[in-house]
C-alpha cells in the first residue's frame, strides 16, 4: 500500500494538540485506514487455503502458516520476538503410550485395599502421567454439582473421587464439571463410573493408544476412570454409598478421613516433535513504558484433515484464520508512521489451541518477555461470522479493561459495532481459549469472539463465508482499544474478586 505524506501548517498543528485527548491524531486515522475488508479477506484466503491442509498441530501446513505470519510481520518492520533472535518459539510435543502392566490405582480404607488395574478395571483419560506415584487424602465430589459449585470447593492438592451419574447428567454438564475440577488444582482425579462391569470393560482398550501432548510436566492433573466394581471393599469400609451420592439433589463434597488413594502409572516415549508460536514485537516510544507490553493474540492452528469425506480439509476460515488475519492487520496498522504507542506491542499467533491451548500454555510458562511486564492480553478467535454489528467481549467484568472498552466503543459510533457481554456463560468460553493462560498468570484479558455456528470444526468453514467488512470494523475497534491501553499512564487493573477466583485459584502468586 503506497504511503502519502501530509503537511500541516504550524498553527493547525498547535490547535490540533489541544484536542488530542478528544480525537485520534491524523497519523492514527491513517493507520486505522490500513485495516480494510479487502486485506482481511485476502489474508484469510491465504491462511485457510487447501494448501495449508487444515493447519493441524504439528503439521507441514502449520509450519507454512507460521512462516507466512512471520513474513508479514517482518514486512511491517517489526522485531522478531521468538527464541534466539527468530520469529518463532518452538515447544516440545511428545507422543507417549501408557505401560498397562506397570500402572494401577490402589485404594485403602481401614486396613482394607482394592486395586484397579488398567487391563479392564481402569482407563487413562487425560492429563500428565505422573513421573512417580501420586498419593494423598481423598475428597468425594458428586450429586447435583455444577462448575460454579466446584469453584467454591477446596480441592487443591487433594485426590478427587468424582462420582457423576451419567444416566442422569447431560454429558456437557459432566464435561464442564470435570474441567472445573481440573482447574481447581487437585493432585489427581479418579472418576468412578456407574457403568456396569461389562459396559465399562468394553470401553477399556486392550492396548493403550498412543497419545500426544506438550511435555510441560507441570500441574495438569492426571485423570483416570475406574469401574465402581473395582473398589467395593474400601467403599464399604469407608461407609460410602455411591448410589446415594449420585442421586443427591444438592452438591456433595465430602472429605474421606482414612481413605487413601495411590495412583501408580508409567509410560514410554514413542516420539518427540515440536510446533511453533510466531511472535513479533513493535517497540514502544516512551522510555519508561516501552518495557511493558500489550499482547494481541490469536491461534493459527486448526483441526487438520477429516478422512473419508469428499472435502476432507478443515480450512478453519473463521476458526481461527479470522483471528490470525486480525493480528496481522493490527500489526500493520500500528507499524504505520505516528501510530506506534508508548508501550510495546507483541503480536502473538500460537498453535495447539485446538489440542488444549498448547502454544499459549507453553508461552505462559516460558515467556519470551517477562510476564510481569505484560499489562494485558487481547485475544481474537472466530470474529468473521454471525452478527454484522456486534462482537462479544468475554471477560469485561473481570478488570477495568471492560470499562475502557465501553468508553472506546462509545467514542467510535462510526464503526457501527457494539461490544457486548458474554452471551454463553454456561459454556465457560473464558476458560477455553488462549487468553486464559494469560489470565491464570495474573494478566488482565479480553477475549473477542462471535460464537460458534453450523460450520464449526467442519470442512465447510470456508473463506467465502467470512464477513470481511464486519471483521474489519471489529479490528478497527480493537485498534482504538489497543491505542488506549498502550498509551494509558497506568496498567489495567483486576477486579479483586475476579483475581481471587481466576488467578489465585490457578495456583499463581
Amino acid at each position: 500500500m503506497p504511503r502519502r505524506l501530509y503537511l500541516f501548517p504550524a498553527w493547525l498543528l498547535a490547535s490540533a494538540a489541544s484536542v488530542a485527548a478528544q480525537a485520534p491524531a491524523p497519523s492514527a486515522d491513517r493507520a486505522e485506514a490500513t485495516i480494510t475488508a479487502a486485506d482481511v479477506a485476502r489474508r484469510i484466503a491465504v491462511i485457510a487455503d487447501d494448501s495449508m491442509l487444515g493447519r493441524d498441530t504439528p503439521s507441514r501446513g502449520l509450519e507454512q502458516t507460521a512462516r507466512y505470519v512471520a513474513h508479514q510481520l517482518r514486512s511491517f518492520g517489526l522485531e522478531p520476538g521468538g527464541e534466539n533472535g527468530t520469529w518463532f518459539q518452538r515447544y516440545p510435543i511428545t507422543r507417549r503410550r501408557l505401560d498397562l502392566d506397570d500402572s494401577r490405582i490402589v485404594f485403602r480404607a481401614r486396613n482394607v485395599s482394592d486395586t484397579a488395574a488398567f487391563d479392564g478395571a481402569a482407563t487413562y483419560s487425560q492429563g500428565v502421567v505422573p513421573e512417580r506415584p501420586v498419593s494423598g487424602p481423598a475428597v468425594l465430589v458428586g450429586g447435583a454439582v455444577s462448575p460454579e459449585d466446584v469453584e467454591r470447593m477446596r480441592l487443591r492438592n487433594k485426590i478427587v473421587l468424582y462420582a457423576p451419574d451419567f444416566s442422569r447428567d447431560i454429558p456437557q454438564n459432566a464435561v464442564q464439571v470435570g474441567r472445573a475440577i481440573r482447574l481447581a488444582g487437585p493432585k489427581a482425579i479418579v472418576i468412578v463410573s456407574n457403568l456396569d462391569s461389562a459396559a465399562f470393560a468394553a470401553r477399556v482398550p486392550r492396548k493403550a493408544p498412543a497419545r500426544t501432548g506438550i511435555d510441560l510436566r507441570l500441574d495438569s492433573p492426571v485423570v483416570v476412570e475406574v469401574s465402581k466394581a473395582a473398589l467395593p471393599d474400601v467403599l464399604r469400609a469407608a461407609g460410602v454409598d455411591l448410589a446415594e451420592v449420585r442421586s443427591a439433589p444438592r452438591p456433595v463434597v465430602r472429605e474421606l478421613p482414612g481413605f487413601g488413594v495411590r495412583v501408580e502409572m508409567k509410560d514410554s516415549v514413542l516420539s518427540r516433535l515440536t510446533a511453533p508460536n510466531t511472535i513479533g514485537i513493535l517497540r514502544g516510544t516512551d522510555p519508561k513504558l516501552r518495557d511493558e507490553y500489550l499482547v494481541f493474540s490469536a491461534h493459527m492452528d486448526h483441526v487438520g484433515i477429516t478422512p473419508g469425506q469428499a472435502d476432507s480439509i478443515n480450512n478453519g476460515a473463521d476458526d481461527d484464520a479470522s483471528g490470525t488475519a486480525g493480528v496481522i492487520e493490527l500489526a500493520e496498522a500500528f507499524s504505520r508512521p505516528g501510530a506506534r504507542p508508548k508501550r510495546s506491542l507483541m503480536f502473538l499467533t500460537v498453535s495447539g489451541e485446538e489440542k488444549g491451548l498448547w502454544g499459549s500454555r507453553f508461552f505462559s510458562e516460558h515467556p519470551t518477555v517477562p510476564l510481569e511486564n505484560v499489562v494485558a492480553n487481547i485475544n481474537i478467535d472466530m470474529i468473521g461470522r454471525n452478527w454484522a454489528d456486534t462482537i462479544v467481549a468475554i471477560g469485561k467484568e473481570h478488570s477495568d479493561l471492560g470499562a475502557t472498552l465501553e468508553r472506546v466503543n462509545a467514542a467510535h459510533p462510526e464503526l457501527g459495532m457494539t461490544a457486548i457481554d458474554d452471551q454463553w456463560p454456561e459454556e465457560r468460553f473464558y476458560f477455553r481459549s488462549d487468553h486464559y493462560n494469560f489470565a491464570r498468570k495474573g494478566v488482565p484479558v479480553l477475549f473477542f469472539f462471535n460464537g460458534v455456528h453450523e460450520d464449526y470444526h467442519q470442512p465447510s468453514d470456508e473463506p467465502e463465508k467470512i464477513d470481511a467488512e464486519k471483521e474489519s470494523r471489529i479490528l478497527r475497534l480493537l485498534y482504538h482499544l489497543g491505542r488506549e491501553v498502550a498509551n494509558a499512564p497506568g496498567r489495567p487493573r483486576w477486579n479483586p474478586e475476579s483475581r481471587a477466583e481466576i488467578v489465585e485459584d490457578a495456583g499463581v502468586p
